[in-house]
Formats: structure tokens, sequence, C-alpha cells
């Protein structure tokens, strides 16, 4: 992730022209700064483009892989570069959303491109008055319902991986694998 020595790259604050009227004359001094330009170029350039480097939408590519460290992001760089920088831009929305429906929803479509549908609570049940009897034990499992999106093949290994990551610990999920968007009677059943 280095900066430094880019061939061609001009100074825009020549060293040589703020020098006293005394050196500007002098072969040495004007050669001596130009050396001085050629490697202070780029640390000029990056600091006057720097918030272009932090936005992971139009950052360098090598910087999109460090600015998703400092968010805590999913990178992997065989993801598409459009993919990449999106899951950087919206690193801190799903970790907003981490342990949620919402959020196992976004994180596989966005990662996996697949589409999802979770169905079931975990078992959290509560009541507004105090000291009445406990309820019955929930079933306690949710369930995730993942179908292709963007590319007709799911990779039900990585698909199982996300989801052991994103659902609760004290939670039970089950994974099922549907070939198309599940039909209307079972939208109309749960």
């Amino acid at each position: 992730m280095s900066r430094a020595a880019v061939p061609g790259l001009p100074s825009r604050h020549p060293i040589g022209g703020q020098l006293p009227a005394l050196y500007a004359d002098d072969d040495f001094a004007q050669r001596f700064t130009a050396g001085l330009d050629t490697v202070l170029a780029s640390v000029f350039s990056t600091l006057d483009n720097l918030p272009a480097y932090l936005d992971p939408r139009v950052a360098p590519l090598d910087f999109v892989g460090w600015l998703a460290s400092w968010v805590g992001a999913a990178d992997d760089p065989q993801w598409p570069l459009e993919l990449r920088r999106e899951a950087v831009a919206r690193a801190v929305e799903l970790h907003r959303w981490r342990g949620t429906r919402r959020g196992l929803v976004e994180r596989l479509r966005l990662t996996l491109g697949v589409h999802a549908d979770v169905t079931g609570d975990g078992g959290a049940v509560w009541s507004r008055t105090a000291g009445t009897a406990l309820p019955p034990e929930p079933p306690g499992e949710v369930v995730v319902r993942v179908w292709p999106g963007r590319d007709p093949r799911v990779a039900e290994g990585r698909v199982r991986e996300i989801v052991r990551a994103l659902c609760p610990v004290h939670v039970a999920c089950r994974v099922e694998f549907l070939p198309g968007p599940p039909a209307e009677e079972e939208e109309e059943e749960r």
C-alpha cells in the first residue's frame, strides 16, 4: 500500500520555485529540490485526495481491503470489486442489524447474492405483567430458507457458515435450500 515514487507525477508545490531569489539560478539547489519534489509529490497527491482514499466507493483497490479492516467488514479478495466496495460502505449498517432477521437476510444477499427468508423467533418471550406464569416453551428454532439470486448456484457451505456466524449462539438455526422463491401457500402458513 505504497504511493511512493509514482513515475512522472509532478509536484503541485515545487520547492525550487519557493526558494529565495539567491537560489533561483543555483543549479545545485534546483536539482536538489527537484529530487525532493519527486519524493514529496506522491505525499502531496495523497493528502490532496484524502477524502477519496477514505470513501470505499472511489478508493484505490488496495485501500478497500484496508478500509474493510477499519470497519470490520467482510472482505474477500475474490469478490468482484463493486461487491467489495459495497460491503465496506454498508458495514456499519450491517453491524447495526447483526443478530436480526434483517441483518442475516441482507448479509446473505450482499455477500453471496442469494435471497433468503427467516422464520421463527429463536424463543424470545416476554410479558408486561410482573409475576405471571411462565409461557410454554417456544420451539426456539429459526429456519432460514435460501434460494438463488444473482447466481443460479447457491454455495451451501458458505451460506451455512454465514448463518452459523450471524445467528445468536443460544438459537438453533436450520437452513433450507429452495430452487426458487417460496410458494404463496407456504408464505400464508407462516
